[in-house]
């Protein structure tokens, strides 16, 4: 058993392992929480499929901004619309999640994978120029924003140095060429998976019932937000 063999094997169970645990020991934690009492009645009925209407609605672009605000506003949409389509568009990626679930579905053209792979990759450094370059930003940051950033930007740089042959030939042949770049992307990735419900990456399973909370708080008091 070579290096590749106990990173796709012993290690990728362990590190899922520690992603579905700690997700749900995360999620029963917060969902265990003692709830607020309410201090008087509501302004107006605020229910949670208005709750869960306004928090959805959020994800659009707020109107106002001034013009020096849009790439602030919209590098979040490019990153994380890049990194769905890097992570759920590849052939390699998508034979990976058949391996673990079963599931499939057809994958996008290569060039489509280049460009996200490259916008998703200049969107984090462009985020990271921005927590840097901002002193509000920059004084708010603490060790998580930071290794958080690295965990993420990690699987996307070593995933690059694998890429050689068409996608679509890598994902149904068995045999792997390049055993050692494959085996640093696995293990970035696993980095990711084991981090990932101690961080900040858990806003993936938080951002929507956190704004539904908001918009709850102020839904009953008559804000429309």
């Amino acid at each position: 058993m070579d290096f590749l063999d106990w990173v796709r094997g012993p290690l990728l169970a362990a590190s899922l392992a520690v992603f579905l645990l700690g997700t749900a020991w995360r999620l029963w934690v917060l969902y265990r929480l003692p709830r607020a009492r309410v201090a008087g009645a509501a302004r107006q009925p605020f229910g949670r499929s208005a709750a869960l209407r306004a928090a959805l609605g959020r994800f659009a672009v707020p109107r106002g901004f001034a013009p020096s605000a849009t790439l602030v506003t919209l590098n979040p949409y490019a990153f994380h619309i890049g990194l769905a389509v890097v992570v759920f568009g590849y052939a390699p990626h998508i034979a990976f999640i058949r391996r673990l679930t079963g599931l499939s579905w057809p994958a996008l053209p290569d060039g489509v994978m280049y460009a996200a792979a490259g916008i998703t990759i200049v969107s984090l450094m462009v985020a990271l120029m921005f927590r840097l370059a901002d002193p509000v930003l920059r004084r708010i940051s603490r060790a998580d924003d930071f290794f958080t950033w690295t965990v993420t930007m990690l699987p996307l740089l070593t995933g690059m140095a694998v890429i050689s042959d068409p996608s679509a030939a890598v994902a149904a042949r068995d045999h792997v060429v390049y055993r050692t770049p494959l085996a640093l992307h696995l293990l970035s990735l696993e980095l990711m998976l084991v981090w990932f419900p101690f961080g900040k990456l858990m806003h993936a399973f938080l951002a929507i019932p956190g704004r539904m909370q908001l918009a709850t708080f102020f839904g009953r008091r008559g804000v429309r937000t």
